[in-house]
């Protein structure tokens, strides 16, 4: 694992946007397409923004989510609906979207299809992750329903229930995210900061972030 400060969060944002588009353009000198995928919430926004108008080949790219939860587009708790205002537009509005959300009233039913969708998109060329202060990434989370199976198991994806999440999750497996040909980890803060060392002393149970520290580089903004 690597971890790389930066000097305000700005300046973190900035420059890993352009890491990532660096990263899946050389990626495409050698590959027909490239896969990119990234997590939701509100702290990647910045680097969406500064990610969309990059000079890109994005018609190349497929770009999905790490994680999502079960609910339709028109949520305000979907991930999917994030993605499309922040980075599917502008150069990357050219981009292939790849859904882990069909609707169904629960993950389950579309397991196998959202799945088999994913087949010719993998392994992921470049991987950004966030990470909770309870120390989960993606949809893994600790005390979740399916935790052994999403960090050892050899789905590619799996439907996730966790104490404190409100809706069910489906996520990319550890095995997925581990395979992924560049990796990165974006944190802001002190508190993610000394969650993120005591993760470096504890098990993938405890911690699942733990699982794909080895490889990834960590990115850190003190806020």
């Amino acid at each position: 694992m690597e971890i790389v400060t930066y000097p305000d969060t700005e300046a973190l944002m900035m420059q890993l946007a352009g890491k990532l588009s660096s990263q899946l353009r050389e990626h495409l000198l050698t590959n027909d397409s490239a896969t990119l995928a990234v997590p939701g919430g509100t702290t990647p926004g910045p680097i969406f923004d500064n990610l969309c108008d990059a000079n890109l080949d994005w018609t190349r790219i497929n770009v999905m989510l790490t994680d999502e939860r079960w609910v339709p587009e028109d949520s305000d708790r979907s991930n999917t609906a994030l993605l499309r205002r922040r980075l599917l537009t502008g150069r990357a509005a050219a981009a292939t979207y790849v859904p882990l959300y069909a609707d169904a009233p629960a993950p389950e039913h579309k397991l196998d299809d959202l799945q088999a969708n994913l087949a010719t998109t993998l392994p992921l060329s470049v991987c950004l992750l966030g990470m909770g202060a309870d120390m989960h990434t993606a949809s893994i989370f600790p005390g979740a329903d399916q935790l052994d199976r999403a960090l050892t198991g050899d789905d590619t994806l799996v439907a996730m229930r966790a104490p404190g999440a409100p809706e069910p999750r489906i996520t990319l497996s550890a095995k997925v995210l581990r395979a992924a040909m560049h990796r990165h980890i974006v944190i802001i803060g002190d508190e993610k900061r000394d969650a993120l060392e005591r993760a470096r002393t504890l098990t993938p149970q405890e911690a699942p972030v733990a699982a794909i520290l080895d490889g990834s580089t960590v990115h850190w903004a003190k806020g």
